[in-house]
């Protein structure tokens, strides 16, 4: 006798599935049913002017091998579908999962792919494998059939470092460890892995560290970095479960202390350090045996050290016996630099697109802003700077401003708009400024505290200047990047933020320099990727003045890596010197002499904003559209009533106005935050929705029920039930329409001055009475024009 087609998906994963798996031996440890394995947290989608979180990916069950290796995914469907019908979503969720095996069952039997060996095949419920058997078939299928080897086997024994201040690894960070490991224990010796900036690459590192040393594989790690800020955050933070074997390098200090060095196995170091001045190579000095590492992590490996001909490429080489491990969000492929030459093809890619549609990564819009002198200014005949000088004649655009010529009044105009951005917003939201150089950081930081006096005023590091040759800035630097410090809330910088610092709570980040490269790109949108739901950041904006945001359109956005087919290069490049922002302590080369810009005073050239588009991307950097939140309002109004007067009937036959706010939200838009945003508060939401919509004048709601006091409406009534429905009015003045339509304002001051609830509809003969002359009421207040 067949199962019967009645029972659900849940009737047949507890009475036929749960068997079929733990009679095989497969232990409550080893099994992971639906609500321990989400493994996505859910897109978060903007839409209109509301934030959404769409649902999660479960999977029914996750078979583990040990406690690092999952090794099976079991989909569930209920009785009216196939064996095999769940087989294809228990795939793709294998793959993401990177697990070998993968079931399907209604009930009635498995349906089973391997992914090993490409075959499936479909089984009755009391053949399900045994643990043993699948872990047998997984390590003899490995490798192409060639099996696993011992050292395989004991870094796939060798659980992650848990603990009560370590979270569990995500998914794709289980998977970049174990294809790490896995690569490691083969015998590859160089290993490249792509994370998005905010997906958890320091915590991904460690976790390599922790197996890695764990399982005797290795003993004594280096760990490369090139800013101060990324070493001390890795030591202090995702590292700190190694504390007692972690040493960080200070040549002057270690130099005379070698023999304590020994003591430790995982040293964390700049560049700068190792090199020393004048390319002293200090690493010969404190490392004299070069196979004193066996593994080196990379970090942020797109920079110096990708250059075949960098002295920073030296430490590499010195120590090339080791296995090395490069991590970035951006491998960099150019004619002279490259990451997949150095370290072969990435053994994992977790990108922001994944980053974003797992709902693991903050979704971003885009605001577009063009000035009246963004395309083109050009001087008057004669016309002098500031200084007196003649200015060249020629047109100048937004390649020019800040870099060959610095227009006062658009600094002005360009710190104005960002501070009216964040009055609409949130004030005390954390503001990336990106500027061309340190002088212009400076100036727009003066710019922006001008703008807003009244909150520096509060507290003078409102706005700050973080940049490399600004010691008050950088020592400012960590509280900007705090979750817990307020202040300060806007950082005006050129290079020093655009990558590797970790500036959790940005909520706006601000393009004003000209971006040409895509690598550079991606690591300032990633200043703002990561989510911090629980402080309100669910999403972040970029704000950009000089069409910077054209790269999302191009091809190499989020795209796959292709390795430049001129690389290596022919002839050397000159030696690798450091970004303008960057700590720099060991490779220099003398300053050209600066040649003076012209400064433009505020009279000379009036800026102003004469265009803003707010625009919305999917993870693919594909637009998904172009909106300001009042014409989507106006599309998505009209969309459902063509006309005003299809509007105003469905406006009056509905019970509860509140409904069709309601109404609006679900489609994304929040009438009392877009009120606000337009300085229209006071005004009701029939008025706003005409006004928006189909372009009526706005009444206010006191302007309403001065309306119908005249018309005495309330004089057929006694006095007591007068006094009620006079204060509703002015309740409706105060608090728009739904507080009439709400019984429980009756239990609310001035009402319950007039007695309980059941004491005032007695002034109206009862119940019915009273939501007549409420009703009523509404009626006066809308057949107002």
């Amino acid at each position: 006798m067949g199962i019967s087609k009645d029972l659900t998906e849940e009737d047949i994963k507890f009475r036929y599935i749960n068997e079929a798996i733990t009679s095989k031996g497969w232990s409550k440890d080893s099994i992971f049913m639906e609500q321990k394995v989400k493994f996505t947290d859910g897109q978060i989608s903007l839409h209109g002017n509301l934030v959404h979180r769409e649902k999660p990916k479960f999977a029914d069950y996750v078979l583990y091998a040990n406690k690092a290796t999952p090794i099976a995914i079991v989909e569930a469907k209920d009785a009216n579908h196939s064996v095999s019908h769940g087989l294809q979503q228990a795939m793709t969720y294998a793959q993401m999962l990177d697990v070998k095996f993968a079931y399907s069952s209604n009930g009635e039997g498995f349906a089973e792919h391997d992914f090993l060996t490409g075959k499936e095949r479909t089984f009755a419920m009391d053949e399900f494998p045994t643990k043993e058997e699948l872990v047998e078939r997984y390590k003899s299928e490995a490798n192409d059939g060639n099996g696993l080897n011992k050292q395989e086997l004991s870094v796939i024994e060798q659980p992650f470092c848990t603990g009560q201040n370590i979270f569990p690894p995500r998914y794709y960070q289980r998977n970049a460890v174990n294809r790490t490991v896995g690569a490691i224990a083969k015998g590859q010796n160089r290993v490249l892995l792509v994370m998005a900036t905010g997906t958890g690459k320091t915590y991904t590192a460690f976790q390599i560290v922790w197996r890695l040393l764990k399982s005797g594989l290795k003993k004594n790690v280096l760990y490369l970095a090139d800013r101060n800020i990324l070493v001390d955050q890795s030591i202090q933070q995702d590292f700190k479960p190694l504390e007692k074997v972690t040493h960080k390098i200070d040549y002057s200090k270690d130099k005379n202390h070698l023999e304590e060095l020994g003591s430790y196995q995982v040293f964390f170091a700049l560049y700068q350090q190792l090199i020393g001045q004048n390319d002293a190579k200090n690493y010969k000095e404190l490392f004299p045996n070069p196979d004193y590492f066996d593994l080196v992590i990379v970090d942020e490996c797109h920079r110096g050290s990708a250059k075949d001909d960098s002295n920073w490429r030296n430490i590499l080489e010195y120590f090339s016996s080791a296995t090395h491990v490069g991590m970035t969000a951006t491998p960099k492929e150019t004619k002279y630099q490259s990451s997949i030459g150095y370290f072969g093809e990435p053994i994992y890619t977790y990108s922001l697109k994944n980053g974003i549609e797992d709902g693991f990564l903050a979704p971003f819009k885009v605001i577009n802003i063009t000035t009246n002198i963004g395309d083109e200014w050009r001087p008057i005949k004669g016309q002098k700077d500031i200084n007196g000088n003649e200015i060249e004649d020629r047109i100048y655009n937004n390649s020019d401003y800040d870099y060959n010529i610095v227009i006062e009044d658009r600094i002005r105009e360009v710190a104005q708009e960002i501070t009216n951005y964040l009055k609409s917003t949130d004030r005390m939201a954390k503001t990336i400024v990106f500027c061309a150089d340190e002088t212009h950081a400076e100036r727009m930081r003066m710019a922006l505290a001008n703008a807003n006096a009244d909150m520096c005023k509060k507290n003078p590091d409102y706005v700050v200047r973080i940049t490399g040759s600004d010691e008050y800035g950088k020592g400012k630097l960590d509280y900007f990047i705090s979750v817990a410090e307020k202040y300060p809330v806007i950082a005006t910088t050129s290079k020093l933020l655009s990558t590797g610092v970790d500036c959790k709570m940005t909520k706006l980040i601000v393009l004003d320099q000209q971006i040409g490269s895509m690598t550079e790109f991606k690591q300032i949108i990633g200043r703002g990727t990561r989510l911090r739901e629980k402080e309100g950041k669910t999403y972040f904006t970029v704000m950009d003045f000089r069409n910077v945001t054209r790269l999302f359109a191009d091809p190499d956005w989020d795209g796959p890596i292709e390795i430049d087919p001129n690389y290596p290069p022919k002839q050397k490049e000159p030696t690798y010197v450091l970004p303008e922002d960057d700590e720099p302590k060991g490779v220099t080369e003398p300053d050209p002499e600066p040649r003076p810009k012209p400064i433009v005073a505020k009279d000379g050239c009036r800026v102003m904003v004469i265009n803003k588009v707010v625009s919305v991307y999917d993870t693919n950097g594909k637009l998904l559209r172009t909106e300001s939140i009042t014409d989507y309002t106006k599309k998505s109004i009209i969309d459902t009533y063509a006309t005003i007067d299809t509007f105003t009937s469905k406006w009056q036959e509905t019970k509860k106005k509140s409904d069709i706010a309601e109404m609006l939200k679900d489609s994304g838009i929040d009438l009392a935050a877009l009120k606000h945003d337009q300085d229209m508060d006071d005004v009701d939401d029939f008025d706003f929705i005409c006004h928006i919509a189909y372009g009526k004048k706005t009444l206010t709601r006191h302007e309403r029920a001065e309306q119908v006091k005249k018309r005495d409406i309330f004089s057929k009534y006694g006095e007591q039930a007068r006094l009620v429905l006079e204060a509703l009015l002015d309740k409706y003045t105060k608090e728009g329409v739904s507080e009439l339509e709400s019984f429980t304002v009756l239990e609310n001051d001035p009402f319950r001055k007039l007695g309980s609830k059941a004491n005032i509809v007695k002034f109206f003969g009862g119940k019915q009475g009273y939501l007549d002359a409420v009703k009523e009421l509404e009626q006066n207040i809308y057949s107002i024009a």
